[in-house]
C-alpha cells in the first residue's frame, strides 16, 4: 500500500505558494516525523496526482526537490524511496583518499587499530545499532608524498564488509564499500577547529597546539542504512574544506 495515502496530503489552491512546494513540504514533514520510514516506497505519481488534483509534472517536481535535498531517491526497477529523514542536502561524498589521488597526491595509508569493539552510545546513535553491539573500529593515518595529513578514525556496522588491514592500507575505505556492492548516497557531516594535544600533534608532524580542522560525518547508502561513523582531523596548515553554497529558490 502507498504509504502517503495514510498522510491525508492536500494543497490550497488560494495560497500564492506553489502547489508543488505545498506538495513537497508535506512530504518532508513526513519524512522528518517519521511518518514516512526510511526504505518505504511511495506510490505512483500518477495515482498520487490522481487523489490531490493536481498535474503529473507539478507531483514530479515536488517529488525532485526532495530527491536534491537528499530526502527521496529514485532507484531504477524500485520506484521513489525515502532515504534517511534527517539528511538536508545533498553532499558530495568522496574520500581523503580519493580527493588526494585528484590532485596528483600519492596518497599512502597506515592502519594504527583494526579491532572490534562494543559501540558506545555515541557510535550506536550515529550508526543506529544497540549500545553495546559489535563494531568496527579502524584508525589510521593518512599521508601525501610521504607527509601526515590527516588522522582518520571510523566505526563501521560488524559484518558489513571485509575490512583486513592490507586491503585498508591499499586503498580509501570508500572505494572498499563499493567493491562490496554498498552504494553511498548521503552523508550528515559537521566541519570544525581545535587546537592539537600531544599525541595528535605528535601523529601529524604539527606542534602541540598548532591548529587542526575536525570533521565528523555519518554516510547512508541508497537504502538509508548508516554505513559508516567517521571522526577525523587534518593539518590546517595542509588541508582546507571548499563547500559550494547555493540560494534556495
Amino acid at each position: 500500500m502507498d504509504p502517503t495515502v495514510a498522510l491525508h496530503l492536500g494543497v490550497d489552491r488560494s495560497s500564492p505558494v506553489p502547489l508543488y512546494f505545498q506538495l513537497s513540504q508535506q512530504l518532508e514533514a513526513a519524512i522528518e516525523r517519521g511518518a514516512l520510514t526510511p526504505g518505504s516506497l511511495l506510490g505512483n505519481e500518477i495515482d498520487l496526482a490522481g487523489r490531490l488534483g493536481l498535474s503529473r509534472p507539478t507531483v514530479r517536481q515536488a517529488i525532485q526537490s526532495l530527491v536534491d535535498k537528499g530526502l527521496l531517491v529514485r532507484r531504477r526497477g524500485v520506484g521513489t524511496q525515502v532515504v534517511h529523514s534527517q539528511v538536508k542536502r545533498p553532499l558530495e561524498l568522496s574520500s581523503l583518499y580519493d580527493d588526494l589521488e585528484a590532485a596528483g597526491q600519492r596518497p599512502e595509508t597506515r592502519v594504527l587499530s583494526n579491532v572490534v569493539e562494543p559501540a558506545t552510545a555515541e557510535t550506536a546513535a550515529a550508526l543506529g545499532v544497540a549500545e553495546g553491539s559489535e563494531v568496527h573500529l579502524v584508525e589510521r593515518l593518512r599521508l601525501a608524498h610521504g607527509e601526515p595529513m590527516a588522522y582518520l578514525r571510523n566505526h563501521i556496522p560488524a559484518g558489513l564488509l571485509p575490512l583486513d588491514t592490507e586491503r585498508l592500507e591499499a586503498t580509501g575505505l570508500y572505494r572498499l564499500m563499493r567493491a562490496a556492492g554498498i552504494t553511498l548516497h548521503s552523508a550528515r557531516q559537521s566541519v570544525g577547529a581545535r587546537a592539537a594535544g600531544a599525541d595528535e600533534a605528535g601523529l601529524l608532524a604539527e606542534p602541540e597546539g598548532a591548529p587542526l580542522l575536525t570533521m565528523r560525518r555519518t554516510t547512508f547508502d541508497d537504502t538509508g542504512r548508516a554505513v559508516e561513523f567517521g571522526s577525523h582531523i587534518y593539518r590546517a596548515s595542509r588541508y582546507s574544506f571548499e563547500f559550494q553554497l547555493l540560494v534556495r529558490p
